[in-house]
């Protein structure tokens, strides 16, 4: 059984005018629509995690830095969905075109899906006031290579202030995203904004107002159901106004502790993970949960030299039986 989230159309296909844009399919393979709370399959169970009709990834250098560690790690789960970051330690637009190709060939070997390129535009490292043509660079390198690995999402941020005036670093930041996004678009491909950092990455209201201001269908968010410890903001209450403008999950959880942010496992924090994802599917979200632990491998920090990928296939099957928990209690 399969929930297929995304079109299958070739990136490099025709293009689709605005108003006729690739939609999500919803989850309906042998279970109720998921916009309903009755995601029953005939029998009344839920059947083994295979057949959850919600599509699982796992972020891959948060499992390992070498690929095929990665999709094995995936593998592992029985997920055949990765998202891509950094191979290797390098960012993905960072590779040269003989390590893309490789890394392209084992991919599509593997039989694995990459569902989205995350992107340095715009993030902690990338400030308001730093090079915009570093991002214009960035975005056309992925672009290509979205198009390679048949991927239509690339996550992006909205640049965290450097002393600007708030005027001038909402205007920056609109102008930024509106060019990106419209890169985005001449290639058929979606960027993703992520509740982290940048202008829109704390406030939920800016971050409906980037999308509103911007209105492409190219432009729309992720959410990540645990960065608000780090980021001062309740992630839950976030998602309550931005929810039908999200187009990809990130899961992890964290709780507040008197040395800084601990990061754990999903339901063990403060986040309300187990509510966003309820409110997610009532809502009818289609699209792929993506676990990014953070328990060994924070990018934003020091890079920790993963040696097995033990700790993220834990965490993925802890995910698997949480998920699996909350939908046989939708059914109840």
């Amino acid at each position: 059984m399969r929930c297929e989230s995304f079109s299958k159309t070739p990136i490099g296909g025709p293009r689709v005018s605005p108003g006729r844009w690739p939609i999500r399919s919803t989850c309906t393979a042998g279970w109720s629509n998921c916009s309903t709370r009755r995601r029953r399959r005939p029998g009344g169970t839920i059947v083994s995690h295979s057949e959850i009709p919600c599509p699982r990834a796992g972020i891959g250098d948060e499992a390992h830095a070498a690929l095929s560690r990665q999709i094995e790690a995936v593998t592992e789960l029985g997920w055949n969905r990765l998202e891509l970051r950094s191979i290797g330690g390098t960012a993905l637009a960072d590779l040269d075109d003989t390590a893309f190709a490789r890394a392209a060939m084992l991919l599509a070997r593997s039989g694995v899906d990459v569902v989205c390129l995350d992107s340095r535009i715009g993030n902690w490292g990338r400030p308001i006031t730093a090079p915009f043509a570093d991002d214009m660079a960035e975005l056309r390198v992925l672009c290509l290579r979205a198009a390679a690995l048949n991927c239509r999402h690339i996550r992006i941020m909205s640049y965290p202030n450097d002393g600007l005036p708030e005027r001038d670093w909402a205007a920056e930041a609109l102008h930024r995203i509106r060019e990106l996004t419209a890169l985005a678009a001449d290639h058929g491909l979606i960027l993703l904004h992520e509740n982290c950092a940048g202008w829109a990455g704390t406030d939920p209201r800016r971050a409906a107002d980037l999308l509103h201001t911007i209105d492409s269908p190219a432009l729309r968010l992720l959410f990540d159901t645990g960065n608000g410890p780090a980021h001062g903001y309740p992630d839950f209450d976030y998602l309550e106004t931005v929810i039908d403008l999200i187009d990809h999950v990130h899961i992890k959880d964290a709780v507040h502790r008197p040395e800084g942010v601990r990061y754990v496992h999903p339901g063990e924090g403060e986040c309300r993970v187990a509510d966003s994802i309820r409110l997610l599917l009532d809502h009818g979200y289609s699209g792929v949960f993506s676990i990014e632990p953070h328990l060994t491998l924070r990018p934003h920090e020091t890079m920790t030299e993963l040696t097995d990928i033990t700790e993220f296939v834990d965490y993925g099957r802890y995910f698997d039986e949480f998920l699996s928990a909350l939908l046989r209690e939708e059914v109840s």
